[in-house]
């Protein structure tokens, strides 16, 4: 006799979670030094951000967290292991994916408004629906009356908001962050992260940023990635259990946030210590 509430049997496929949008699987990288030994910087990484979650790396300088960005961007292949974009490899360049660098990568021979227009030209987009679109992104970062103006012309916030819009245009599926707010003043670095978390909100892609501010990990991510001193590994994922929306400003002030940063540091700062150590005694 069949069932009478119209509801289908949850099966096994239904209660299958879906895959991770990116997947990095025992992805190693090797570099060859300029005394021609072979150099490790990565060393059999396992990474997976789910689609719509925002993911920080952070570790001790120089430990290859911008090489794992390079390497998704499709600008380095891994040496060993595979990374996946949505179930399929990366083997160079992918119209889903968008990288917002550490410094400003603005023509500075192009205005405000032709910046941004960039992306959808190259794509193929009509010079004027590609203006529209360029117009539409100004506003959202708050540059609305500053299109004929040229990136020499703006303030280093500016130039990120500028940045950040070039990047976002695209409606990229994976934001790739490297430092993106590095440079910047404390305060106008707080702005431009609150802006990525609306901005963020709106849009639903998947990040993955790499950043040295612990506090700045803690209060845009949802997960924290802790890298080991090079060659890097994921030494320890955290999940940022601190509820959305949040206020970048504000949140630092909750309780969890204090806790979160305590257990984070403790086993950042390990890692910490042993890079300068091998810093200080290498010869």
């Amino acid at each position: 006799m069949g069932s009478s509430t119209g509801f289908e049997a949850a099966g096994p496929d239904r209660l299958r979670k879906p895959p991770p949008l990116l997947a990095l699987n025992g992805v190693s990288k090797r570099f060859r030094g300029p005394d021609g030994r072979a150099h490790t910087a990565l060393e059999a990484v396992d990474l997976t951000v789910a689609p719509g979650r925002f993911c920080v790396l952070i570790g001790p300088t120089g430990c290859g967290k911008s090489t794992i960005l390079s390497m998704i961007a499709g600008l380095a292949r891994p040496s060993e292991g595979s990374i996946l974009i949505d179930g399929q490899p990366v083997l160079g360049s992918d119209p889903r994916t968008g990288f917002m660098f550490q410094n400003d990568a603005v023509f500075p021979w192009k205005t405000v408004l032709s910046n941004v227009m960039a992306g959808p030209r190259f794509r193929g987009v009509p010079k004027r629906e590609a203006a529209e679109l360029a117009r539409d992104w100004l506003r959202r970062v708050g540059l609305s009356g500053f299109e004929t103006y040229f990136p020499y012309q703006l303030s280093g916030g500016m130039r990120k908001r500028v940045a950040l819009a070039q990047t976002l245009i695209n409606n990229p599926q994976i934001l790739l962050m490297d430092e993106p707010f590095s440079g910047l003043d404390a305060q106008t670095r707080q702005i431009m992260s609150e802006e990525l978390l609306g901005l963020w909100e709106q849009l639903g892609a998947s990040v993955l940023m790499v950043t040295h501010d612990l506090e700045e990990a803690i209060a845009l991510a949802d997960t924290v990635v802790v890298l080991t001193a090079g060659p890097a590994t994921v030494k320890k994922e955290f999940t940022v259990d601190l509820p959305r929306p949040r206020r970048v400003r504000e949140v630092r002030f909750q309780p969890r946030f204090v806790e979160l940063h305590e257990q984070i540091w403790s086993c950042l700062s390990e890692e910490v210590s042993l890079a300068y150590a091998r810093a200080t005694t290498s010869p």
